[in-house]
């Protein structure tokens, strides 16, 4: 055996040494923070070897063989770099390499809703960031609900259902707003008999981010996202302490008293939102009627977190809040005469779980549940609709990420039980109990580093209407170091239930109980295509540009049908509704100003009972523009314009278009910003095309298709401390 050892052993050397190949390991990180880049692509220029950078920003090539090469990285946002090495290197320890962002310095963003670890940049789902800084401009516009933040994105359209109380729900791509999904923190709260009132209780300024993904996404979070989601993803605390106050004043009568504080220490985190919103009600075009009701509300949000170990981390949060909303006639309001009202009285408590272990470098098991109890009674002269909405989603578990593949799988258990609270006839009670168990597996493959696909697969089981079988699909394309594409589709489906916006406009009057027996799921196939191109036209001028392609069909939806005088009953209608168009966004950024402007373009369309028109208040042509100045924590200053086309009314008849317009500013020192917001300065109101109101004092009738703003011009300013 020796006589061949020394043979064997030469031959082996002699081969090494010819055909040399080391494996090329590298820590990439952003230049200026030093944070670690994950998804960043690393490549060996020449060949198809190439690999993607972990959550610690860590990536390795291998083999690569001896001798000089060239090696290239790159990610979104960021210069491309190229580096040219000889191997084998004089060190074994990972090289470490900094990427200098492209143009204006870009903050990475990671994402929530798809439960990835990934950033924005390198997700295959087309999602919709709106960051802090925006958020905070859209606080100073309105501190009071989120109600901005969706109607001045591009797509939404909120959608008033009461002319005197003013409650609101909101339209993704020009669907109904049931048919989305309304999240915080990756967690359902305000669904079902909740949501007429949602976006008007939920306050903007504890948020860090809103997630906006648009399309049929039923695989993700199950029933009641065929239009698409919008994720709330609430503040954590940071290193530094965050104290801040917020005093806010409208013209039209409006008080916001907000405050949000946060710590952390080595074990131990909070963040505490607590808010006093008031409102007097008011009248501007002068018809003695409420455009905007009386209210009074009450906010308290505490978040405690845990941080166990480096493994493990916990957090609980609690929400509460009491609100009083009465609009109608003025002299009932305020001296308490003989009239018509519509008061809706609500209590809103929510309590969240979360609690992340990490099993390894690459594996995490998650539980994640909430509770939901929401008390609401609606009241009119002689007539009160009062109910409890008890409400919980549970969701164990496991992800592990790698370079080149990550896998998320886990089960769901959601309960929405809804009791109708008073003496009702039989068979005008509308309760309902839908409990739905869920299992779901999602993937992310990156078989080469300029293309990412996820794929997805739910399986949804109600007692009540069935299973469901859920695929989904996206794909990412970086087709250049400035362009980049992504395409997805999928699946959705929505449970009936009564709370839809045709039985808000009528205030729940007359509509009958839905017979499990004779309706069914409504089901969904949708589409997105979109194009990203980003770069620098000019030294200090930066362009991005976003184009998006969507199609979205609805089979036998839920409609409300005529029954009997004052009485409406679902059913499902024998055909089908779908909507398409587009949305174009641009934005430039030079030096210290930024341009943004927007058009879509949605063409919706109801193809049973022979109508063959487009569903009713959906505007088919929608723009704007926003200039914005904004010097670093001294100026902002801000120019909005938003368009709106003609919609349809139910019966066909056509509406007139109509701008209307802002003006915002703000200056800023180290703890103290002063702020200001003309809205809609030109005055546009729904009463100056129509009248709001006609009949008696004792019996007014109302306005139902509400497609103009009603309260006009309001003007709002105040005061931020930071402390």
């Amino acid at each position: 055996m020796k006589y061949f050892l020394g043979p064997l052993l030469g031959a082996w050397l002699s081969l090494t040494m010819a055909y040399g190949q080391t494996p090329f390991e590298a820590i990439l990180t952003d230049a200026k923070t030093n944070k670690p880049l994950m998804g960043a692509s690393v490549a060996l220029a020449g060949t198809t070897l190439g690999a993607v950078s972990d959550s610690t920003g860590q990536v390795t090539l291998t083999p690569v063989p001896d001798g000089q090469q060239v090696i290239l990285y790159s990610f979104v946002g960021y210069a491309p770099r190229r580096d040219t090495l000889v191997f084998p290197l004089a060190s074994a320890q990972p090289l470490r390499v900094t990427l200098e962002a492209e143009g204006e310095e870009l903050d990475e963003v990671f994402v929530t809703s798809t439960r990835s670890t990934r950033s924005i940049a390198d997700e295959p789902t087309r999602i919709e960031v709106i960051a802090a800084e925006e958020l905070e401009e859209k606080t100073n516009m309105n501190a009071s609900n989120i109600s901005m933040v969706l109607r001045e994105t591009p797509g939404i359209q909120v959608q008033q259902t009461s002319a005197t109380s003013a409650n609101q729900t909101f339209r993704i791509q020009g669907l109904d707003g049931r048919y989305t999904q309304l999240l915080q923190n990756g967690l359902p709260l305000y669904s079902g008999f909740a949501s007429g009132l949602s976006i008007l209780q939920i306050p903007p300024l504890d948020l860090k981010q809103v997630e906006i993904i648009k399309g049929s996404q039923s695989t993700l979070y199950g029933g009641g996202a065929i239009a698409g989601i919008v994720n709330l993803v609430t503040k954590e605390p940071g290193k530094e302490r965050e104290n801040l106050l917020l005093l806010n004043g409208t013209s039209g009568g409006g008080l916001d008293l907000n405050g949000f504080f946060s710590g952390r220490g080595d074990k131990l985190g909070y963040t505490l939102y607590l808010a006093r919103n008031t409102q007097r009600s008011y009248d501007p075009n002068g018809d003695n009627f409420s455009d905007i009701p009386q209210s009074r509300r009450v906010t308290v949000n505490p978040r405690v977190f845990w941080y166990i170990s480096e493994r493990t981390t916990a957090d609980v949060r609690l929400s509460a809040s009491r609100e009083d909303r009465t609009g109608g006639d003025l002299a009932v309001i305020r001296d308490n005469a003989q009239g018509y009202t519509e008061r809706n009285q609500s209590d809103r408590f929510t309590a969240q779980l979360n609690v992340r272990h990490r099993i390894g470098k690459q594996t995490t098991v998650y539980l994640k549940n909430s509770l939901t109890w929401f008390d609401r009674t609606l009241t009119t002269p002689g007539y009160r609709f009062s109910g409890r909405q008890r409400a919980s989603f549970s969701e164990l578990g496991l992800n592990r990420f790698g370079a080149k593949l990550e896998w998320v799988g886990g089960l769901n258990l959601w309960t929405d039980t809804f009791r109708e609270l008073g003496n009702q006839p039989p068979q005008m009670v509308r309760d309902y109990t839908l409990n739905t168990v869920g299992a779901f597996v999602q993937n992310v493959y990156k078989p080469v580093p300029r293309w990412t696909l996820e794929t997805g697969l739910r399986l949804d089981h109600q007692p009540t209407y069935g299973t469901f079988l859920l695929p989904r699909l996206s794909l990412l394309a970086q087709l250049s170091d400035k362009l980049t594409s992504r395409l997805g589709g999928g699946l959705g489906y929505k449970a009936p239930t009564v709370f839809s916006e045709d039985a808000e406009q009528r205030l729940y009057q007359g509509i009958l109980p839905i017979d499990p027996r004779t309706t069914k799921a409504e089901t969904s196939q949708g589409v997105n295509w979109d194009f990203n191109y980003r770069t620098q036209i000019l030294e200090g001028l930066q362009l991005t540009l976003n184009q998006l392609f969507f199609y979205t069909r609805i089979q036998q939806p839920l409609v409300l049908n005529a029954e009997a005088t004052n009485q409406f009953a679902y059913k499902n209608a024998n055909g089908h509704l779908d909507t398409r168009g587009f949305e174009t966004n641009v934005t430039l950024k030079f030096s210290d100003f930024r341009l943004y402007n927007f058009y879509t373009f949605t063409d919706t369309k109801r193809h049973y009972e022979n109508l063959n028109r487009p569903l009713p208040l959906t505007a088919k042509h929608r723009g704007g523009f926003v200039v914005m100045y904004e010097r670093e924590e001294k100026w902002r200053v801000g120019y909005e314009a938003y368009y709106t086309g003609r919609q349809a009314l139910e019966a066909g008849t056509p509406t007139r278009p109509y701008w209307t317009m802002g003006i915002m500013a703000e200056r800023r020192w180290e703890h103290l910003s002063v702020f200001i917001n003309f809205e809609n300065f030109t005055d546009v109101r729904l009463s100056r095309f129509q009248s709001l109101v006609t009949g008696s004092r004792l019996q007014p009738q109302f306005v139902r298709e509400i497609w103009a703003p009603t309260d006009g011009r309001i003007i709002n300013g105040g005061i931020k401390l930071r402390f």
